[in-house]
């Protein structure tokens, strides 16, 4: 069931209209319910008892941001909703996991001067719903400060699950400057290395997630793959678009039944070529859905990695260009990556878009790289002793 507070956002969202406008009585409703939540105590027992679990997902869901998108129906969705929405089927569906799920929404105001929290959080334990509140990100200098100690609280250390996934829905993760990630809080900054950050704290220093699923725009770069390969034994990204058309979650659902010879590799192609096929039947443009074996990528992890990140400093010290006026490209397409073991740990399911100049393209490396289309010609030189 749909949070009171969440319907309300999506409608505020939709409307454009601001969170002043709508009814006293429904604002002090939400100013109550923002600060309700279970006991502590409660909650704590009732983890600490349950018996040990098989599988754990952790799902963070972005939806401070414009997620409002539109089906080949000219059907209006709201992405972060339908993505919670799937999660939280994934979580009633697995009577052997527990779920952890954070849903990331925009600031809204009690009577102006007082923020409401900014936050939905649910554990599921068994199927079983234990626990949902709201809690405010602004806790903490990590940007996961308060995602991190509501997991801490109710993961329960001493019962290792045999599988772990970690699940993030959103727009493309910036790899620098970060700023305006948060149209509630444009001034917080926001990088890949800031999300690797806080799946250390979950995996600590000897163990990794076994499969991780960036279901967001033009994360399967090499720096992003490279920066959360040490917390992740298999990472699902797009090097392309997704238009919010997030991977389907059903493969998921009764991990028992799908994950019984704990296969992660094989689960992992399954899980890709499923979004594949659900993306396809659903979007007209460019299709890339990628697998990365983040062992079996590592030589080329490290032979690629020098040029892009001289690339990425290059483009972030050029202030006056902002980030989203840079171009992507396939990795492939440069000579600098393409003979440096490009395709080794990386299962590529691929469609060209069915219409424009990029229809009779037919293979993609699955790895993305940085073409900035307002200076690459005026920096030609420059460019050129980049790629060196």
């Amino acid at each position: 069931m749909q949070m009171p507070c969440n319907r309300l956002r999506a409608r505020v969202a939709r409307s454009g209209k601001e969170f002043l406008g709508i009814s006293g009585c429904v604002a002090f409703a939400l100013f109550l319910y923002s600060c309700a939540s279970i006991p502590t105590a409660s909650r704590d027992a009732l983890a600490a008892n349950a018996a040990p679990m098989r599988y754990s997902i952790v799902s963070i869901i972005h939806g401070d941001a414009d997620y409002v998108f539109h089906d080949s129906l000219g059907v209006e969705h709201i992405a972060d909703d339908d993505a919670l929405a799937k999660a939280r089927t994934v979580a009633e569906q697995n009577p052997f996991a527990e779920a952890f799920i954070f849903h990331e929404i925009p600031q809204q105001h009690f009577l102006v001067f007082f923020p409401l929290n900014d936050g939905e959080f649910y554990y599921y334990r068994g199927g079983r719903l234990i626990d949902s509140e709201t809690y405010s990100r602004a806790a903490g200098d990590q940007r996961f400060a308060s995602e991190l100690a509501l997991y801490d609280r109710f993961h329960v250390a001493e019962q290792s699950p045999q599988t772990r996934f970690f699940l993030y829905f959103g727009h493309e993760i910036p790899e620098f400057t970060g700023y305006g990630y948060d149209v509630s809080h444009p001034e917080r900054m926001f990088t890949i290395n800031d999300l690797a950050e806080g799946l250390q704290h979950i995996t600590g220093d000897t163990a990794r997630f076994d499969l991780a699923v960036m279901s967001t725009c033009y994360n399967g770069t090499p720096h992003t793959i490279a920066v959360l390969a040490p917390y992740a034994r298999f990472l699902i990204a797009s090097p392309e678009n997704l238009h919010l058309s997030y991977f389907d979650l059903h493969p998921l659902e009764h991990l028992e039944i799908g994950l019984q010879n704990t296969d992660i590799g094989a689960f992992a192609k399954a899980f890709a070529q499923n979004a594949f096929d659900t993306l396809s039947a659903n979007v007209e443009t460019t299709i890339t859905v990628a697998v990365y074996d983040a062992d079996r990528t590592k030589p080329f992890l490290r032979n690629a990695g020098a040029a892009y990140e001289r690339t990425m400093k290059t483009i972030a010290t050029l202030t006056n260009v902002p980030p989203e006026s840079i171009a992507h490209c396939d990795c492939g397409d440069n000579a600098a990556y393409a003979s440096k073991g490009i395709n080794d740990g990386v299962l590529i399911f691929y469609r060209p878009p069915e219409f424009g100049r990029a229809k009779d393209i037919t293979t993609h490396s699955g790895w993305e790289c940085w073409k900035d289309k307002v200076w690459q010609t005026e920096n030609k030189q420059l460019i050129e002793g980049i790629q060196k």
